[in-house]
């Protein structure tokens, strides 16, 4: 595929071929994590870091729904379930996505003394492979 042609798609049509479909992911995926470690340094420096994993639970989970209207509605041109399974799914996946989330920032946060927001990028980089190929793999594969 022609870099032209590649940028073209990316910004618009059906996302049928998978490269298309990662560049799409990441920029929904930059998108989300905008609004997550975003919402992440409001809520840390307007609260506080004592309940630092509360926070990281709710701005992820705003980054969740972010990703899932964009994943819906742009990234994925497949659709292979019902809405309500979709949505099922897609919850499960953000879930095991936060879990990691929290553990890592846990970890490098908590337990190593990093500064949050590095950790929660360290984290958010890790999750974001897992999320891409979950749902690649079990939502939006080619049947």
């Amino acid at each position: 595929m022609k870099a032209s042609a590649l940028v073209r798609d990316v910004f618009s049509g059906r996302a049928d071929n998978v490269a298309v479909q990662l560049l799409r992911y990441g920029i929904a995926g930059l998108t989300a994590a905008t609004v997550d470690t975003g919402l992440l340094a409001l809520l840390t420096e307007v609260f506080g870091e004592r309940l630092l994993l509360l926070w990281t639970a709710i701005a992820f989970s705003c980054g969740l729904a972010t990703t899932y209207l964009l994943s819906i509605n742009w990234v994925f041109s497949k659709r292979n379930m019902n809405r309500a399974a979709e949505l099922i799914i897609f919850i499960i996946i953000g879930l095991v996505g936060l879990g990691l989330t929290e553990l890592l920032v846990w970890i490098f946060a908590i337990k190593l003394n990093w500064h949050y927001l590095l950790a929660k990028v360290t984290a958010a980089t890790t999750v974001f492979i897992w999320n891409f190929t979950a749902k690649k793999l079990l939502l939006f594969r080619n049947k």
